[in-house]
């Protein structure tokens, strides 16, 4: 049952209430007495298919469709009153029909202008309810004409924009103009540019060029319900993909709110006699009504459509249901808007029935009040204000609180009460925050030059004070605040956006108070901010699958530098999610590591997809060949820090001497070669959309000495005969990330089978030994939280597994935890060491963000830093991390301490 519908009843009760209470629907019925029968008789398809055949015998189209039209409405409201026909159903034939009508009377209009031509060069745009197949029962419909001069018929010495305005003004009247027979559609031609001097139809290139750089911001909204309805096909669909930039804008449109808030402010104001729920209000225009429900869809559409298309939803409440669904709107407030506006729109029908006008109020006094509610099924007009009043205030709470009807005041200028105003707002440093406003409206700072960038800056400002003020340390996230603002090219749209969602003016002081490389990152690219309003991005990453999927979206048209671009955008943005997700306590810093370790593998895998794509159109292929990549150290065992870089090797499978196939062709060898140097750029060069990885590709075969790609026979044969212990060491983190299944298996298989080769133990120690003190002469601890190098830290830790792992053949898992508890279950190693090493990598990942020097963290980070290793304060972290380094120690000197003569050689 539709929202505020009654149950659903016969055709012969809904007909007794037209008759008694609807004028219009009375004076139908009496006037089409054959489809009244078939109505009473309760045959509703019966009534459609007489009504698809009203128009026969007319004398021309306009008696045509005049008749078809009376038919329908006829038709429509009885079922609508009856229960029988859903809100969709009403709308979609109203709006079916319209394209209809339009369509043939323009065939009209061609028939009878240009008897021997084609019916090109001019098309119909639909906009409004029309554009989203919503018309109600009264509805006008707002089109754009728009034509081609090129293709456009002509007769005589006319030029092809007197035809467009000739056909365009046959085509209102036609539909508009009232006779014996009524209208077809109430025709409103002011949506097109300039409506009061342009003219009734547009040329095409004229009207894109309007709309690409001079449009206004409420066009870009009417525009989200805009579709071709009419005419040539062709113009007005390539008319429509052509101008989809300026509807769908890649940048997230916080200025969006701004202006659709605007307006909607002058529609209180204008309509201020309709806005107090009640007697006369407004359905569309009042506060809580039928456009605020549509301007919250529209805003948020606007926002976020231009990045994902899914969300480039004409009608609203589908709109609602996909921002709610892509995690865009909270799905509670889209499911009360949505069957409000289902319920407003089914009484704006009520109300239209009743006269056939196109009037959107309750009636001002209350027996035509009872009359629309006792139309509609209800007892009394009193009934139908109870039925609506509920969802009247919840729309207009919820559209309150995004145009943000409760703006603080401005902060005051420097010389009439600064200070005293940052007093009252609990500022503690006065001075240092007063000088810092004092240059920021200056008129020096590049990103706060423009009127709109000002404005924006203002209207947060307060906000953001507070924020950054109540922060942990709030001179040093005013410090990095006025960095990033001297970064910016342009302020208006982040200051647009931390002014539309408190919550992130909130998390943006967390970033500048504790984690200057996210800060950094963020002065370098604030659209990295816009992915945290996703409600979902501080969730744990999904599966790699996934990831790839979500990365490797394009829009028709995309080249391979496009590519390049968006796979960087969005890589960047889940990483500064993942930064973010640590700095706001979301989540276990190893759940974080995994997340970093999925996103870069995803990576790896659109990128080398598309690389290959792109290479072989050029090289072809190598037949019964291809591309492995094998990954090491952190990311092989599934595990990166923010900071961390990519250890890869490439391989490849098949023939080396066999050549490609392609216009260019190569040989196996040097094919493979160019096509991992090709993957290499595409994973680390910069490109304008930034950074992405770097990429050290020297723990392959013979190091940098030797090429970048080789066979998996050379390499297995490599690593059996040639390699030296810290290459076998490194190999147990080893983990393919791309190439077939089969290919994957097998590699993995040889790798095993490497490192289950029998050692002489004693050599294998001296080895390891032999290593660890090379990088204790060649790299040093950083200072005194260097996690890794410290003595008894990671590096240490993981020495012990891999000797282990070497020396057993136990335990090759390439994920450092698994290892660890696959060796503590034999007794090869303590089990204290996996709670070592998971807090220290907890430290680290957390370090890598807060405190990348290593050094002791400001104390107001310290709690935030423990919190993250799971400690109850900095000083049980710091407790617990000795522990940890004391734990290795002790396993260290247990598996690898020097013999006597060992330390008597290292003192001579």
């Amino acid at each position: 049952m539709m929202i505020g519908q009654p149950q659903s009843t016969s055709l012969q009760d809904a007909i007794a209430r037209a008759r008694l209470h609807a004028p219009y629907l009375c004076r139908a019925l009496e006037l089409q007495p054959d489809l009244t029968a078939l109505l009473e008789a309760d045959n509703l398809s019966a009534a459609f298919a007489f009504g698809e055949e009203a128009g026969k015998g007319a004398i021309n189209v306009r008696q045509k469709l005049r008749r078809e039209k009376r038919s329908l409405a006829l038709t429509l409201a009885i079922g609508d009153l009856a229960g029988q026909l859903s809100l969709t159903e009403v709308v979609s034939h109203l709006s079916d029909f319209a394209d209809r009508a339009l369509d043939e009377a323009l065939v009209d209009i061609y028939t009878a202008r240009y008897p021997d031509a084609d019916h090109t060069g001019f098309a119909v745009i639909g906009l409004g309810k029309h554009g989203s197949r919503e018309l109600n029962y009264s509805s006008d419909i707002d089109p754009i004409f728009i034509y081609d001069p090129e293709k456009i018929p002509t007769r005589g010495r006319e030029e092809p924009s007197d035809a467009a305005r000739r056909i365009g003004q046959q085509l209102v009247d036609a539909l508009n103009s009232r006779d014996a027979d009524g209208y077809v559609f109430r025709v409103d031609m002011r949506l097109r540019p300039s409506p009061e001097v342009s003219p009734v139809a547009l040329p095409v290139d004229a009207a894109i060029s309007y709309y690409e750089s001079s449009a206004l911001a409420w066009e870009q909204a009417a525009f989200i319900r805009s579709r071709f309805a009419a005419g040539d096909a062709d113009l007005g669909r390539n008319f429509l993909e052509t101008i989809n930039p300026f509807i769908w804008r890649r940048s997230l449109d916080y200025g969006a709110i701004k202006n659709i808030g605007a307006v909607s402010v002058q529609i209180r104001d204008h309509f201020s006699a309709g806005q107090k729920f009640g007697l006369g209000y407004d359905l569309k225009r009042g506060r809580g009504g039928i456009r605020e429900a549509e301007f919250y869809a529209q805003m948020h559409q606007l926002i976020f459509g231009g990045r994902e298309p899914n969300l480039r939803v004409a009608d609203t409440r589908q709109a609602l249901t996909a921002l709610a669904s892509a995690g865009r709107i909270d799905p509670t407030k889209a499911n009360i808007l949505s069957e409000s506006y289902s319920l407003y729109r089914v009484i704006e029908h009520r109300l239209q029935m009743i006269n056939d006008q196109q009037t959107h109020s309750l009636p001002s006094d209350d027996e035509a009040l009872d009359k629309v509610a006792m139309l509609h099924g209800l007892d009394s007009g009193i009934d139908l204000l109870c039925l609506l009043e509920a969802r009247v205030e919840a729309v207009g709470a919820i559209y309150d609180e995004l145009i943000g009807s409760d703006e603080s005041a401005k902060l005051p200028p420097a010389d009439q009460g600064l200070e005293d105003a940052l007093e009252k707002r609990g500022v503690s440093e006065i001075a240092v925050f007063a000088e810092k406003i004092k240059r920021w409206r200056s008129g020096k700072v590049t990103a706060l030059r423009s009127e709109a960038a000002i404005d924006s800056f203002e209207a947060v400002l307060p906000e953001m004070i507070d924020a950054l003020s109540g922060s942990p340390n709030p001179e040093q996230a005013l410090v990095r605040l006025d960095s990033l603002i001297d970064k910016l090219p342009t302020a208006i749209n982040f200051f647009r956006m931390l002014e539309a969602r408190p919550g992130l003016r909130e998390m943006l002081s967390r970033i500048l108070s504790h984690a200057p490389v996210l800060a950094d990152e963020l002065s370098r690219r604030t659209e990295l901010f816009e992915g945290l309003i996703d409600t979902s991005a501080l969730d744990l990453m999904p599966s790699v699958d996934e990831l790839a999927q979500q990365f490797a979206q394009c829009e028709e048209g995309d080249d391979y530098q496009m590519l390049l671009d968006r796979v960087r955008a969005r890589v960047g943005e889940k990483r500064f999610a993942l930064g973010t997700q640590l700095v706001e306590s979301r989540h276990d810093p190893l759940a974080i590591a995994g997340g970093y370790a999925r996103v870069a593998e995803a990576a790896i895998r659109v990128l080398t997809d598309a690389t290959i794509s792109e290479f072989e159109q050029v090289h072809g292929k190598v037949a019964g060949s291809e591309i492995l990549i094998l990954a090491l150290g952190r990311l092989g065992g599934e595990a990166l820090t923010h900071a961390s870089d990519l250890d890869l090797v490439f391989l490849f499978t098949g023939d080396h001497s066999a050549d490609s196939d392609g216009p260019r062709p190569l040989g196996g060898t040097q094919y493979f070669n160019r096509l991992a140097q090709r993957i290499v750029a595409a994973l680390s060069v910069p490109t304008a959309a930034g950074p992405l990885y770097e990429v050290d590709t020297r723990l392959r075969p013979s190091g940098t000495q030797g090429p970048m790609a080789v066979t998996v026979e050379s390499f297995y044969k490599y690593q059996d005969e040639s390699a030296w212990t810290w290459e076998h060491m490194a190999l147990t983190r080893a983990r393919p990330v791309y190439g077939s299944e089969d290919a994957s298996r097998l590699l993995q298989e040889q790798i095993k089978a490497i490192l289950q080769k029998p050692r002489e133990p004693e050599k294998l120690r001296k080895s390891v030994r032999k290593m660890r003190l090379d990088i204790v002469e060649h790299k040093p601890p950083q200072g005194p939280l260097d996690t890794k190098l410290m003595e008894g830290g990671l590096v240490d830790w993981e020495f012990i597994v891999h000797f282990l792992q070497l020396k057993t053949g136990e335990a090759l898992f390439p994920q450092l935890d698994d290892a660890a508890r696959g060796l503590s279950k034999t007794n090869q190693l303590d089990e204290n060491m996996v709670a070592a090493h998971e807090l220290m990598t907890r430290l680290l990942v957390a370090l890598r963000l807060i405190s990348p020097t290593c050094d002791y963290p400001p104390e107001t980070s310290r709690e935030l830093i423990a919190k993250s290793a799971g400690q109850e304060s900095w000083d049980a972290l710091l407790n617990g991390y000795n522990n940890a380094r004391q734990c290795v120690i002790e396993e260290w000197n247990r598996h690898l301490r020097p013999d006597p003569d060992e330390i008597l050689g290292d003192i001579i």
